[in-house]
């Protein structure tokens, strides 16, 4: 038995969360979405619904797996670590009632977040482990550097297995619990190479967009690089860059909007992303330079080679470098031009074989069988 306190909701769009946790078929498991604060609503009227969704029954995505929402919790708990204490007692005594009612007494724990360090000890267990996939204190917001490092030091050293995403989080982590690996995200690669097989349909809303087409599908977020998505746009009017995905709060993107050659596509159902890249002539992985784009593993990536797309990439996250004879690799917008002109003119399919082959050997399949092997080694299922 599993119990998963996740960061992010299992609908509508999966994660590294979603795709490990619904592979581990022998395994029953709770899956708890994060919270929101009380004052979320002001900034995103979305989560307005989400206030009370905890009082609702849970859901069941597929046959091993219940789903939760948890209660709402206080604002700045990622500023001042006595509020989120009380947060996470009150999240854990929510999430002892449901393990009482699916009759759990002591499952292994699997945490998303720094925050779950202050609910854990207070969570029957029998083992815990620890899925690090972002460097949390780099987010901006109502956030202290020092809580969120400090209570992630705290998770990690309480664990009985770390997992990260990239190696500067491994490299940080590693100091707090020698049972540290790297195990970077992955992709459902038959969903995805679906793309590659020039049967799927042109979404209507792109039947009328001309080619070539510049595509990125993923959140629209801070991290993103949006002067290079711009350069491309001004300096190639014949061009259209296509963005699949969904707006964040507090991301302006009007300076974008001006282009009549960028096309705001909005959030896809996943079941649809294959025809989309398929759409696509070239793929961007675009991330503005720092700590938090640097330690990220980003699922698009994985998703564009599982398509078979040229794919052209910031040199961040550092792990996209061990794909350089697949991918095009530019450093800055006038060099992302040109490379966006080369991968445009692939001379054959040399490459786009590699890229397929590289994106079957990092399917989810393989990762959480790599994850089970460690696990199971370890005594801890």
């Amino acid at each position: 038995k599993i119990v998963c306190l996740s960061t992010s909701n299992w609908y509508p769009f999966p994660t590294r969360k979603q795709h490990v946790m619904q592979r581990l078929y022998d395994f029953e498991i709770l899956y708890f979405d994060p919270p929101v604060t009380l004052i979320a609503p002001v900034k995103d009227k979305k989560c307005l619904n989400r206030l009370t969704a905890w009082l609702k029954p849970g859901v069941k995505p597929v046959n091993h797996i219940t789903v939760y929402a948890t209660p709402p919790v206080l604002p700045f708990y990622n500023k001042l670590r006595i509020i989120n204490k009380i947060n996470q007692f009150i999240i854990a005594l929510f999430v002892k009632s449901k393990m009482k009612k699916h009759g759990f007494e002591k499952p292994v724990l699997w945490c998303y977040s720094p925050s779950s360090a202050d609910a854990v000890k207070h969570i029957p267990k029998r083992g815990l482990i620890y899925d690090c996939v972002d460097r949390h204190s780099a987010y901006k917001g109502l956030i202290s550097e020092k809580t969120v490092d400090g209570m992630e030091a705290n998770l990690a050293s309480m664990a009985n297995q770390v997992f990260t995403t990239s190696i500067g989080l491994y490299d940080t982590l590693k100091n707090y619990n020698p049972d540290t690996v790297m195990l970077p995200n992955g992709v459902n690669f038959e969903h995805f190479n679906q793309a590659a097989s020039g049967s799927l349909p042109l979404p209507d809303d792109m039947k009328n967009i001309k080619r070539p087409v510049i595509g990125f599908s993923g959140m629209l977020q801070e991290c993103i690089d949006y002067s290079v998505i711009e350069h491309i746009a001004k300096s190639r009017p014949d061009y259209s860059v296509v963005l699949v995905g969904g707006e964040m709060p507090g991301v302006n993107l009007s300076g974008l909007k001006k282009y009549p050659n960028i096309h705001f596509l909005g959030l896809k159902k996943y079941a649809e992303m294959p025809a989309y890249l398929a759409a696509f002539d070239v793929c961007l992985n675009v991330f503005r330079s720092g700590s938090l784009s640097r330690d990220v593993s980003p699922l698009k990536f994985y998703e564009y080679m599982a398509s078979g797309k040229p794919v052209v990439s910031t040199p961040q996250p550092e792990q996209v470098l061990g794909y350089g004879d697949a991918i095009y690799i530019a450093r800055g917008p006038r060099d992302f031009l040109d490379k966006t002109e080369e991968a445009l003119s692939e001379p054959d399919d040399t490459r786009t074989k590699l890229r397929i082959a590289y994106a079957k050997a990092c399917s989810w399949d393989a990762r959480v069988r790599e994850m089970l092997e460690m696990l199971k080694d370890r005594g801890l299922i």
